[in-house]
């Protein structure tokens, strides 16, 4: 049954495109907004230039697959610095996020 782990990421994968496709209310909108800028900040730069962790700007975030970023955001990345984002926020609200980091982030 080794083929059916593979199966299941093919079809899981296309849901974080779905769940991205309603937004966040206007006033989670802010506060998703104030998130990235303070926590993402914090080792992403307050701009998001770069810091510890890489920049999140949209040159920087333009090619990168939506759905491996929502899983970085959702689950973080063992062994580095980055956190799983998931007990705080949806995949709906990561997909969000990463399509406004590709975009051009809100001030």
């Amino acid at each position: 049954m080794t083929y059916t782990i593979p199966f299941l990421l093919c079809l899981a994968l296309p849901l974080a495109a779905i769940a991205g496709d309603t937004p966040p209310a206007p006033e989670r909108q802010r506060e998703l907004v104030h998130l990235v800028r303070q926590e993402c900040g914090f080792c992403h730069g307050l701009r998001l230039t770069g810091g510890l962790g890489s920049p999140l700007t949209v040159d920087a975030m333009k090619h990168k697959p939506l759905d491996t970023m929502t899983a970085v955001i959702l689950h973080g990345i063992p062994g580095t610095a980055m956190p799983p984002w998931q007990p705080f926020i949806s995949e709906s609200e990561a997909v969000w996020i990463v399509r406004q980091l590709q975009e051009g982030f809100p001030p």
